[in-house]
């Protein structure tokens, strides 16, 4: 049996091996910059995460030490900048030591979503902390959806402590590693930026530019043109939104997205699922598209200049906007994404249209389709690498997402358990197929 003592070590042991693959390195780092990248000797680095393990275990006033550490130093940070748009570096008149009972009484102050401890390497003591590094909260709106951008965070270690043993190991914002509940993942690519996502998202995105097109026509002045893909982030940011306060909220949850022209049929008794809640269909289940359809308008509207230029707008302007309006809309597309996640907390699956119209929530999945004996579990964003795995040890929730997609081949099903764990469900390649969402122990990744 391990102790908790071999974790760190098996934590660091994983890192290096990621290091020496050609593939991740390329994906996080340009290659120009690559040489420049040294992981700390394997002693040193083993002393930084079984020094932060450690002060996981402790307590602050009976809650969890949470903190973010970068091994980076000091001079490498710009004095005069600051949040929002960059990083604000504050140096301690002396140095302090690295162990667990400094990092367990620096953590209130360094406060896990706005500073993150800072350290260097000295040659000769080790591991050191220099100071603290506000950094603001905007890098958490890549996590939970959201417009506004953050300032990248430079490519040096930065380790993640969010409870007892969970440990995240990230190479600037790019997850390296994390330990979990003694288990060690490498998080899987993001799903949302796969094909098939992108693709089953084309209805919402198909209908709300037909829609955009025609009040374009209507304009009286030039309205500059929409990248065609900017209604499908639109919606990739909100689902991620739910998800997010949904693992937040600690109660699980269970989401089925079904192709929109079956909306009547499951209003309707069907063999499929019972929908004890549903909505009405009058404009506001499409609240959604109509925002959708109004951020677009306005975007194209206040960036008319770029007709003449002959530039197409997208997703950069709409995060870069200082636009009221934009800023309006966008709140109000989140609150419903909010509003969705927290119908969740009925027993039941929150049901979906894939061009986002609520149909309603405490969907009971039938029990009287298939059981499904055998998945098989995606290794890549498109499943093009897959592993045939049993169904057992899996809750109700996920049984009941297995056989749905087993039975409806449209459907996409996505399951928060109460862990945070989330899995997204389809049917793929001639069998039920699911794409794992690693937990790293960092809320909402």
């Amino acid at each position: 049996m391990r102790d908790g003592h071999s974790y760190p070590r098996e934590l660091v042991a994983f890192i290096y091996a990621r290091w020496r693959d050609e593939a991740f390195l390329d994906r996080v780092c340009p290659k120009a910059e690559q040489g420049s990248l040294q992981l700390p000797e394997r002693g040193v680095l083993e002393q930084v995460i079984s020094t932060c393990y450690q002060a996981s275990l402790l307590r602050e006033e009976e809650r969890p030490v949470m903190f973010r550490l970068i091994i980076r130093d000091s001079y490498l940070f710009a004095a005069q900048e600051g949040p929002p748009t960059g990083m604000h570096r504050l140096i301690f008149s002396r140095t302090r030591p690295f162990n667990e009972y400094e990092l367990h009484r620096l953590a209130p102050a360094a406060d896990f979503y706005r500073t993150l401890i800072g350290i260097f390497i000295d040659p000769a003591l080790g591991a050191q902390i220099w100071g603290l590094l506000h950094s603001g909260t905007r890098w958490m709106h890549a996590v939970y959806g959201g417009r506004k951008t953050s300032p990248p965070m430079p490519p040096s270690l930065v380790v993640y402590v969010t409870g007892p043993g969970q440990i995240s190991v990230c190479l600037g914002d790019e997850i390296i590693a994390s330990l979990n509940g003694g288990q060690i993942n490498c998080p899987s690519l993001d799903v949302f930026n796969s094909g098939w996502m992108t693709k089953s998202l084309a209805p919402l995105n198909d209908e709300t530019f037909a829609l955009h097109r025609k009040a374009r026509e209507r304009a009286e002045r030039p309205w500059a043109s929409l990248d065609p893909e900017f209604g499908s982030k639109i919606g990739q940011q909100a689902i991620r939104r739910i998800i997010s306060v949904i693992r937040n909220s600690n109660h699980g949850g269970l989401l089925v997205y079904l192709p929109a022209e079956m909306a009547d049929e499951i209003m309707e008794q069907n063999p499929y699922l019972t929908l004890k809640y549903q909505f009405l269909e009058f404009d506001s289940r499409q609240r959604f598209l109509s925002l959708t359809l109004r951020i677009m308008n306005t975007l194209a509207e206040i960036n008319g200049g770029a007709a003449d230029e002959g530039r197409m707008v997208g997703w950069l302007e709409y995060v870069n906007s200082k636009n009221e309006n934009i800023a309006l809309l966008d709140e109000a597309i989140f609150d419903v994404a909010h509003f969705i996640a927290a119908l969740s907390a009925v027993d039941g699956a929150v049901v979906i249209t894939k061009r986002q119209e609520l149909l309603g929530f405490g969907g009971v999945i039938s029990g009287d389709l298939d059981s499904v004996g055998m998945v098989a579990h995606a290794l890549d964003t498109e499943g093009g690498q897959c592993e045939s795995v049993l169904s057992e040890g899996v809750g109700t929730r996920h049984r009941a997402a297995y056989r749905l997609c087993q039975r409806l081949h449209q459907a996409i099903a996505i399951v928060i358990s109460q862990d945070e764990t989330v899995q997204i469900v389809r049917w793929h390649n001639g069998s039920v197929t699911y794409w794992d969402q690693v937990p790293t122990g960092v809320p909402g990744f």
